[in-house]
């Protein structure tokens, strides 16, 4: 059974009051979310911590003018982050006057993550001056040396976290260089392109340059799940803003239009769900560089193709997935129930078939279930397995990974990544090895109540505040993404009558207990609960709008998140 638990309130100043047009319901929400100052809920670009603070870039600034007139070749990460640092980067640098630009975008399954020497050996023949990575880098360190004895300048631009040895780069721009004192150590790998090409910019007198692009700034930042400091947030913000205005590339247009996003109405939770994976999907099955592409183009009907064969690629991403999440749970099950104290503190899953490019998500899926880090594996090359972990607060992955390499040398071949997301791979033999040196570990750091089926939500909206205006400024008062979390909330309601739509899909009609109104409410892939007229139960959702289907519109919907029989006597509820 879960536990439904409310965030807790952080007091504001005592300086400050919440402007006057404010509803109590987004007070209560961004009180819950450490907004303590009117600085932080102001986002104009003008608000953005200042380029000249990040002094890692001014080196890199350097080298690359010394390279204006060199050809450069930008080396990209095969995800929705490292597309758009890709297309970032081409873009603004033809901009600023570069003459001589070209990228490559290592295939996942031929060459692996990063630079590597086999990347930079396909490299050599284009004869590139200087190589840029973005969003990644920063644990290529044979790639690198590679490069570098080849004559070949290297600037290193990536987000992940180093480790105690840096790459022999040429110059390296990362937020979390040990010395570096920028704060703005959140960002993606695109928000630190935008921030070396803010830099570039104003010293070669087009400062403007690069803010033209922050549709694609805010797209790879929603997309990578970093946290949504004020930072981030400023950069989503004004991305969402050209987005809405019709000043976006034609790719992230045709995206959108493909996942039945109005522009004009885009959000970052829309990015998510309905954008970044269709860019993902190319990375994981394919090639990126048709995401790259689409992204890249100024034509709108290229656009429109491309983003036809994204989501072709998203259709079987999603049914690979399925399939594969189906086998994760059996073999989760094996060790115990869901929701059980037999599950280990940290789930590692593999099957002799599944696909690489889609263990990330299954980590994701199984995490999302067990409240646990779950790290799924999959075969790669040369007897070698490739894994993509996900965690849970309280556990940074990619220090426990480094923490399983320092205690077992060899064992781990290479890892890299964030607190909440890493990769790694190893030899095949060594997996029953990793997978009791990193439950040891886990078991250590992570305590009981934060391995406990917990939903933390923003509290109980009472009937009268269920409306179509406390919805609409929840949506606009945003951009929500990880560590700054799409308002939810709790309740009971009694259930007025319930169908299965789509196949799959729990469409119901509701009444909050003690008010008079009905509301629909929808609960995406639950079409096998099953209630009675009249019963009551209790729902975490979130507040949406629906325009669309007969009768007067718009009106409120709840999107249902987990929903549970309510228990008269106690007031709390089993799970369904």
């Amino acid at each position: 059974m879960r536990v439904i638990a409310h965030r807790e309130p952080v007091p504001a100043s005592d300086a400050w009051q919440w402007p006057g047009d404010f509803h109590p319901v987004l007070k209560q929400v961004y009180s819950r979310r450490s907004i303590g100052s009117p600085a932080e809920l102001s986002l104009e670009l003008a608000k953005l911590r200042p380029v000249g603070e990040f002094r890692s870039a001014a080196r890199a600034v350097d080298l690359l003018i010394r390279h204006r007139r060199r050809r450069i070749v930008i080396v990209g990460d095969f995800d929705a982050d490292g597309a758009t640092s890709v297309a970032l980067m081409m873009l603004c640098l033809k901009d600023l006057g570069f003459t001589d630009l070209d990228y490559f975008v290592p295939d996942r399954f031929e060459l692996g993550y990063g630079l590597t020497p086999e990347a930079v050996q396909l490299l050599e023949p284009r004869k590139p001056a200087l190589i840029v990575t973005v969003d990644n880098g920063i644990s290529s360190f044979a790639g690198v040396a590679l490069a570098r004895a080849a004559n070949i300048d290297v600037l290193v631009t990536d987000h992940h976290l180093p480790g105690d040895e840096l790459p022999e780069a040429t110059a390296i721009v990362n937020p979390n260089l040990t010395g570096d004192s920028f704060e703005g150590k959140c960002l993606a790998g695109v928000g630190v392109a935008f921030y070396l090409l803010a830099a570039l910019g104003r010293a070669l007198g087009g400062s403007g340059c690069v803010a033209r692009y922050l549709d694609l700034v805010a797209l790879g930042t929603v997309a990578d799940l970093v946290p949504l400091d004020h930072s981030n947030r400023i950069l989503i913000h004004e991305g969402l803003r050209r987005i809405r205005a019709g000043r976006c590339r034609p790719g992230i247009r045709a995206l959108c239009e493909i996942g039945k996003t109005v522009t004009s109405e885009a959000t970052s939770v829309a990015l998510a769900y309905q954008v970044a994976p269709r860019l993902n999907a190319a990375g994981r099955l394919d090639d990126m560089t048709i995401g790259v592409r689409c992204l890249m183009t100024d034509s709108a009907a290229e656009a429109s193709a491309l983003a036809r064969e994204l989501d072709e690629l998203n259709t079987q991403r999603r049914h690979i997935e399925a399939e594969m999440k189906l086998e994760a749970l059996q073999l989760v099950a094996a060790e115990g129930p869901l929701d059980g104290a037999s599950l280990p503190p940290i789930v590692c899953l593999f099957r002799q078939h599944w696909h690489e490019g889609i263990v990330g998500l299954v980590a994701s899926r199984i995490k999302d279930q067990c409240q646990r880090p779950v790290i799924a594996f999959a075969p790669s090359t040369a007897g070698t397995l490739k894994g993509s972990g996900r965690s849970v607060p309280g556990l940074h992955i990619r220090d426990v990974l480094a923490d399983v390499d320092a205690g077992n040398p060899g064992l781990i071949l290479r890892f890299g990544g964030h607190a909440m997301a890493a990769g790694l791979s190893l030899q095949a033999d060594g997996l029953e090895r990793f997978k009791s040196a990193i439950e040891v570990l886990a078991r250590r750091r992570l305590s009981a109540e934060q391995l406990s089926e917990r939903l933390f939500t923003d509290g109980t909206l009472a009937a009268e505040e269920l409306t179509v205006e406390v919805a609409r400024q929840l949506r606009d008062g945003g951009p929500w993404g990880q560590g700054f979390p799409e308002p939810s909330f709790d309740g009971e309601f009694e259930i007025i009558d319930q169908r299965v739509v789509g196949g799959a899909h729990l469409k119901m009609t509701v009444k909050a207990l003690g008010g008079e109104s009905l509301h629909g409410a929808i609960a995406f892939h639950r079409a096998a609960c099953e209630f009675s007229p009249g019963e009551t139960v209790q729902l975490v959702y979130r507040l949406g709008v629906d325009d669309y289907g007969p009768g007067p519109r718009p009106v409120v919907q709840l999107i249902v998140e987990h929903l549970q029989v309510a228990r008269p006597d106690s007031g709390k509820g089993s799970s369904v």
